[in-house]
């Protein structure tokens, strides 16, 4: 089933493409001996560089039991199972934060937060391995369709330490909460820098509060190739949610930070035994 979709939707989309750019070739071609992987990728391609155009309901109808045959497929880690930062001997705020390495697309939790860029659109290079490209494929093209809505309705950029939210699609997580985090050209944030990535972590906790979320998972934003430190931007996010947490003790927001690599992680726990309320007894789960 899912191999017939997928030669279907790269019909269309490759014949869509070219139209949009005629006399260029869409993104390659296909040998005629493609392995249903290949075109799988293709797909992902052609859908990566798409501008936010609608679909037709046809086609829509495709993309979507395409996309939900491979959710169904991907397998999912509920937010309740995961233990928290108190089984590592942490106290205080951070005691009931979870951190967990692992794929956010396949977090069942009410919202994950993106690490956006200001076009809000999602990035556009194929095969790319950023949390944007990441979340945007596995949420189908209906993400960049709305936050395209959200960009059209606001009409300018989205500042740095702001926050959107929007629906999650093909998610596990019912929301997406998109914040731009500050650029760290030279590796070195200043002060500013501190604010705005801090600025980034409030904005999407109140917007997970104000959307009656009650469980969160954050990437390490900034971390990439916005050129934040990791262990710096560890300090930041974990200061920033013990504070949120400790003003909104009411709220029962459970927080996760999900890792990426070892090296994030690594950094995590650096900062948690840095500080002052840290008391591990173990290392959290990886």
């Amino acid at each position: 089933m899912t191999a017939a979709l997928v030669d279907e939707l790269v019909d269309y989309f490759q014949t869509e493409a070219a139209g949009l750019a005629p006399g260029l070739p869409a993104h390659g071609t296909l040998p005629d001996d493609a392995t249903p992987a290949q075109k799988r990728e293709h797909l992902a391609a052609l859908l990566t560089v798409r501008p936010p155009l609608p679909i037709p309901a046809p086609v829509q109808a495709s993309l979507d039991a395409l996309l939900d045959a491979e959710a169904a497929a991907r397998p999912l880690v509920e937010v309740n199972d995961l233990p928290t930062l108190a089984a590592s001997g942490i106290t205080g705020p951070l005691a009931q934060v979870i951190l967990w390495q692992g794929d956010i697309t396949t977090l069942r939790v009410d919202a994950i937060v993106n690490a956006a860029n200001s076009q809000l659109l999602g990035c556009f290079v194929p095969g790319h391995l950023c949390i944007d490209n990441v979340i945007h494929a596995a949420a189908g093209p209906g993400l960049r369709q709305e936050c395209n809505e959200l960009m059209i309705a606001q009409g300018h950029p989205e500042p740095t330490g702001s926050a959107q939210l929007t629906d999650g699609y093909h998610l596990p997580a019912r929301h997406v909460i998109h914040t731009v985090g500050p650029i760290v050209a030279d590796h070195q944030p200043t002060r500013e820098h501190a604010a705005l990535l801090a600025s980034c972590y409030q904005a999407s906790l109140e917007v997970a509060r104000r959307a009656g979320d009650r469980s969160i998972a954050f990437c390490s934003i900034s971390t990439g190739v916005f050129g934040y430190p990791v262990l710096d931007a560890a300090r930041v996010a974990l200061t920033t949610i013990g504070t949120w947490l400790t003003a909104n003790p009411d709220v029962g927001m459970r927080v996760v930070i999900d890792t990426f690599s070892d090296r994030d992680t690594d950094a995590y726990r650096q900062a948690l035994a840095d500080a002052p309320h840290s008391s591990q007894s173990e290392a959290p789960q990886r």
